[in-house]
């Protein structure tokens, strides 16, 4: 209502980037939680000392401290001295910027995606009805309010009257217990989230008061995560979105004749990416090069693509990604995927994740689910390790569950008896699985280790 545009900024970053993301949004205000005081004093400190004026700074009191802070407002106090006659600063058009979100592969040259008024409001609208939410939900935060605005959802629950429920860390054992606390009705959560549930210890789990509806995206979920959600008493709700429309922009609307199909084709139709949200105007898979359409079988892959009031106004002060991103009149989201016969998209990979092995594409996602569901998986990766002969052949990074211990030939073996053998990894090496801050799984980290590998002969 001050005319201001919003900037939510990840608190997991350093107070270096988050320096240079204040300086390119030009932020002349930032609200820092007392618990980052400290994290948000050095940013503003290296800012100053670039002969830079800093934003002003004002923090959120959480609890009491002996301590004084100095040279800051105190948020609560902050209001108390605003003017109860101001004057709202309406958009002048609904194009006019309502938020600037960076991606959550932020490097030194940052990635502002500009969010419109109209593009939030309808997404707002969409998100909440594809979440069938109803009036005065309770809803528990476990997506990142800086990711997407929250996929729009901070906005839908206030058009809806629902209640906020937050954590300040993401852990297991408090998702079910605010659940049971609060009477949860609705939440969100990446995959990386659902593994975290469905695998937490019988000791920290508590029974759902009802079926609680989480959305999930991000990175397309296992079959095998979607089936234990469920039996746990969770309705997924699948979707599938990016930054730069805003959040959601399909998802996997559910046709009544489905729930008739034995249990394994039920979840494999769920896992597809699906079809539009109601307000989002088209949603297309094609060819990256011809812009031409691919046919709807199933098996032909392109890239998804948007168009529509909901997909950014562009990356700030970057013009150059800008017209990339539209070329052709759409915003390639750098996704590939099919269209099936009767219209629903799946996702099959990125566009730089997919792996060229003697002339074939493996889809890394396909491999991943595969290994999903070995029973001492606990999280999966694949990326292209250098061969000499094949060109590429596929690297499995894996993490395993608690008190298990397999050989990487077993894993190989796994894989081969549910895959064409040419899928197949070469190579499993275990370890923890490096993440972004919204929980994605940082392969780019892990190419570099499997090119790092060289070829296996």
């Amino acid at each position: 209502m001050a005319g201001a545009v919003l900037c939510s900024l990840n608190t997991r970053l350093d107070s270096a980037m988050l320096s240079t993301l204040l300086m390119h949004s030009e932020a002349k205000i930032i609200f820092v939680d007392q618990q980052f005081l400290q994290l948000a004093q050095e940013a503003l400190s290296i800012i100053s000392s670039k002969n830079t004026k800093p934003p002003l700074l004002v923090v959120i009191i959480s609890e009491k401290s002996n301590n004084s802070i100095t040279n800051t407002w105190d948020y609560e106090s902050l209001l108390a001295s605003g003017d109860r006659d101001f004057a709202i600063r309406w958009p002048i058009t609904e194009f006019d910027p309502i938020s600037i979100n960076y991606t959550s592969g932020t490097t030194s040259r940052p990635k502002g995606v500009v969010f419109s008024h109209r593009g939030a409001y309808l997404n707002s609208i969409a998100t909440f009805l594809a979440h069938e939410m109803s009036t005065l939900p309770i809803y528990l935060w476990t997506v990142p309010t800086f990711h997407c605005n929250g996929w729009c959802m901070i906005w839908g629950l206030a058009a809806v009257g629902g209640t906020n429920v937050c954590l300040r860390s993401v852990s297991p054992k408090e998702i079910f217990e605010s659940i049971s606390l609060y009477k949860v009705t609705h939440m969100g959560g990446a995959p990386t989230v659902l593994n975290m549930i469905v695998n937490t210890p019988s000791c920290d789990r508590k029974p759902l008061p009802h079926k609680v509806k989480i959305m999930t995206g991000g990175s397309p979920p296992p079959p095998q995560m979607i089936s234990r959600m469920e039996e746990l008493g969770f309705g997924v709700i699948h979707f599938y979105g990016l930054t730069e429309i805003h959040g959601a922009g399909t998802y996997c609307l559910w046709k009544p004749e489905w729930d008739s199909l034995p249990s394994d084709e039920r979840l494999i139709l769920k896992a597809r990416q699906g079809v539009q949200l109601l307000c989002v105007e088209e949603v297309d898979v094609r060819d990256s090069i011809t812009m031409k359409k691919v046919p709807a079988d199933g098996v032909t892959m392109g890239e998804v693509m948007f168009r529509g009031n909901t997909v950014m106004n562009g990356y700030l002060k970057d013009q150059k990604a800008t017209d990339e991103a539209f070329r052709g009149g759409w915003f390639h989201s750098g996704d590939l995927a099919v269209k099936h016969p009767d219209g629903y998209i799946e996702v099959k990979d990125r566009s730089k994740d997919i792996i060229i092995s003697g002339g074939e594409n493996i889809s890394t996602i396909e491999v991943e689910t595969a290994l999903y569901s070995h029973p001492a998986v606990l999280e999966a990766a694949i990326v292209a390790r250098p061969d000499n002969h094949w060109g590429q052949i596929p690297c499995a990074f894996v993490k395993l569950k608690e008190g298990y211990d397999v050989s990487s030939q077993e894993i190989i073996n796994f894989c081969r008896d549910n895959l064409p053998h040419y899928m197949a990894p070469r190579t499993v090496i275990f370890q923890d699985l490096p993440k972004t801050s919204t929980g994605k799984i940082q392969k780019s980290i892990l190419r570099e280790k499997a090119e790092a590998l060289g070829s296996l002969f």
